[in-house]
Order: C-alpha cells, then structure tokens, then sequence
C-alpha cells in the first residue's frame, strides 16, 4: 500500500480553517479524505459545519469525505484509519488534520516520525497555515500559539485581507516573512484556493523540494535586521499604525550559508548538541547541505528534537556546491548557532 499524504491544517482562531476546508471537500477533485478534528471541547462547532453524525467518531459523508472527532489520541485514530483502510473497510485517498486554534502543530507534526507504524503508513505532505490579516497583528503580538502557527508553516493563506488596506498588508507580509521565509504567501477570499496549492506540496518531503528559500536570500531584508531600534522611523514600520515589531518578535528566522563543505561527524555532533539544549524553541529547520565524502546534496532538516537527513539529487557538472540552512524558531541565540556551524565546516 503506497503512503497516505497527510495535510495538517492550523491558523488562530477565526482565521478561516472550516471554510478553507469546506471548499477542499466539496471540491469536485473524486478524492476521498478523511478528516480529523483536533478540538478538544466539550461542544465541538466546527463539526456540526462539517460532520453530520457527531456520536459517530468517524463519519462517511456524501461526498466521500470522512470525518474523525479526537476524542482519543491522535496517534490511535490514524492507526485506526490505517487499519481500516488496510482492511478495505473504509476508503479514503488521504488525511487532512485541522487543529483547534489554540494548538502548537509541533506535537502533531511529530506523530508522523516518532511512531514506526505511523512512519509506514502515512508520508506528512505539508503545514498550512491560515492568518486572519484583520487581527493578526495583535494575535502575533499576544499569543505565542500564532506565533509558532507561523513559524511551522510549509505554505502561509492570508485570509480577510478586503477588511484592511494595501498598507497594512503589505506590513502585515512583511512581518511574516521575517518569522518565516521559507513558506510561500498568498491571500486567500472565503477559503478560495486552488487545490493545487492545498493539496500535494511536498513541503515536508525531503526530495521533492529543494527550493527551501522563495526570498529568504532577499539578502536585504537580512541586513537592515540590526538597524531598526524600538523607536525606528524606518519606512516599512510606519503603515497605518500597523507597527511591525521586527525586533519583538520572539519567533524568528536566520540562514547559514557557506560555500565551504561540511565535515558530516562534526555537524552532526554540533547539531545533536544544540537540539538538546534548544530543541523545544526550534520549530523548523530545514536545509540544502554541500557535504564531505558525497556527490549528491544532502537534504536535511527537522521539528524540534527530531531531525533527519536524505541524499538529494547529484550535484549538476556546473553547479555551485554551497550549504544553505534556515533556522526558524524562539529566542534561539543566532550567534551560537552560526558559530557552531562555521565550526563544522571541513
């Protein structure tokens, strides 16, 4: 049986899961997904939109959706979808997860490595995660779960950007990007996306893309890092009130790059050493490494304590052979981290 692709979907709350989700499922696409409600309420609203028999903890609906209410672990019910699905009593094609809006997709990101059976049944496609542009200033300002929301991100969906203007947008981009460049953004109306951009991105799959910085090597967007001050009258913090907070953000980004090899025993020492100290603050990390003693780019990146890594593609006769990392996390101290890894370069 081939892997089922998993999509985990989170965003703040009000920031427009259900709707996105509602039009993926009544998208005609003839796919079957089952989907798991990660609430953990008493009174559960989003199923009463998506499921119509919530005694039933997992509920075939017309148009070939199913749904599952966590009521038990999450880890149980994808076993369970497995199992059935090996058995033939029950069909679907893939596993759509939308978290309540309060979580931290790290602990559920994570299922999909630490459980073998898990690992053998279902490949983890990619995060995507729904910023409502209205509110999402003060939600970043106040509350780390949106913070880290950002931060896992594979794909970022602006919703409810007719509420505010081209200015605070534009601010609002900005500040996003700096918590995490390597995931794409587009401003989505009432859940319309195309499920291209939904579905299959292979954002969490090592091979298929290579290409982990859209514009995080917009090399000035880096630089000016330093400069602004708490009371910075720098252009791009003045739109309409809508102070960015750059420098307050406790979820940041920053990128190693070296055109210089890496010796493979030194950096894995360094980086078995650093996830042990900072593994909880490092939500993604993810990178093209230019390797001694191979041919072929080494794919590597990971969730917190958990890391791995993958031989890539060979690297091309005219190709410039460079490491490039992204580390994106909260309060990791930049200058350990690079020194560490200037240190285990060959």
């Amino acid at each position: 049986m081939s892997l089922i692709p998993a999509t985990i979907l989170t965003g703040f709350l009000g920031s427009g899961k259900t709707t996105l989700l509602k039009r993926v499922l009544e998208e005609a696409h003839g796919q079957k997904i089952a989907v798991i409600e990660n609430e953990f309420g008493e009174e559960n609203i989003d199923s009463d939109i998506l499921v119509s028999d919530t005694q039933e903890r997992i509920v075939q609906m017309s148009n070939g959706c199913i749904c599952c209410t966590i009521r038990d672990d999450l880890r149980a019910t994808l076993h369970d979808l497995a199992e059935k699905k090996r058995k033939g009593t029950l069909e679907f094609d893939r596993v759509v997860i939308e978290t309540t809006g309060l979580a931290d997709p790290g602990p559920v990101a994570q299922t999909f490595f630490m459980d073998d059976e898990i690992a053998e049944s279902y490949l983890l496609d990619s995060i995507l995660t729904l910023v409502d542009a209205k509110h999402a200033q003060t939600q970043l300002d106040e509350r780390q779960e949106a913070r880290r929301q950002v931060g896992f991100a594979d794909q970022i969906f602006i919703s409810k950007t007719d509420l505010i203007g081209a200015e605070e947008l534009a601010a609002l981009q900005h500040r996003l990007q700096r918590m995490n460049p390597r995931a794409p953004q587009k401003a989505v109306h009432f859940g319309e996306v195309a499920l291209g951009e939904v579905l299959d991105l292979h954002g969490f799959n090592l091979n298929a893309k290579l290409d982990i910085d859209p514009d995080f090597l917009n090399e000035e967007a880096h630089e000016h890092e330093h400069v602004h001050g708490e009371h910075c009258d720098h252009p791009s913090h003045q739109h309409g009130g809508a102070h960015h907070h750059a420098h307050e953000d406790d979820v940041k980004s920053f990128v190693f790059k070296s055109d210089r090899p890496f010796d493979p025993a030194k950096l894995e020492d360094f980086l078995g050493a650093i996830v042990n100290v900072y593994g909880p603050r490092m939500l993604r990390y993810k990178g093209v490494l230019f390797m001694n003693g191979t041919e072929r780019k080494v794919i590597f990146q990971g969730v917190h304590q958990l890391m791995g890594s993958d031989l890539g593609p060979m690297w091309g006769k005219d190709e410039t052979r460079n490491s490039k990392m992204v580390f994106i996390g909260i309060d990791l101290p930049k200058d350990i981290f690079m020194q560490g890894m200037l240190q285990c370069l060959a």
